[in-house]
């Protein structure tokens, strides 16, 4: 059990059976009146993000997050089968639990996987991806100072903006928390 007034960021806890993620926190000693918690948390398997306050006598459990390196096999139409490299365990999600990362995963590709009571709810790309570009307008040469950007669809199917000098068969590196083109491979 975690009292509020021992509030750290990063926690992981279970507040009216559901996962947050401790973001911030600050102890407020008013001048009258008795001393509280504000908390910034998030829900991890929804990923709404709230503000709270809290008694500082308040616990809650700990809640036990795992993060397990799993390798993303194929697409049924309906499931996604990712597979624990250890053990050879194929776990299927449905799209809503896979819709962010699979922006970024292609087959074979290897992912992060939470899992809370042993039930995966959130699965996460590598922060860095090197995807290969399938359709874009043509880059004409010279086009590098303006800092002007074009559309590119990656081998996902994911849109980036890319710079205009980048053509179809070049592979990208792109930081997936932002979707961001870093650079040309």
């Amino acid at each position: 059990m975690v009292s509020a007034g021992d509030f750290k960021k990063g926690v992981t806890l279970m507040i009216n059976n559901e996962i947050y993620l401790i973001l911030d926190f600050q102890h407020v000693k008013p001048g009258k009146g008795a001393a509280f918690v504000r908390a910034k948390i998030k829900n991890v398997k929804s990923g709404a993000i709230k503000e709270d306050t809290f008694n500082p006598s308040d616990k809650f459990p700990k809640a036990h997050i795992e993060t397990k390196e799993m390798q993303y096999l194929y697409n049924d139409g309906e499931l996604y089968y990712f597979m624990d490299t250890e053990t050879y365990d194929q776990i299927p999600l449905n799209f809503e639990q896979v819709k962010e990362a699979m922006k970024f995963i292609r087959e074979n590709d290897m992912a992060s996987m939470r899992f809370h009571e042993g039930k995966p709810f959130e699965v996460s790309p590598p922060n860095f991806v090197e995807l290969e570009v399938t359709e874009t307008e043509p880059g004409m040469k010279g086009d590098t100072a303006t800092g002007a950007t074009k559309q590119a669809t990656v081998e996902t199917g994911t849109v980036v903006l890319v710079p205009l000098f980048i053509n179809i068969g070049d592979k990208l590196k792109i930081d997936t928390r932002t979707g961001e083109y870093l650079s040309r491979v």
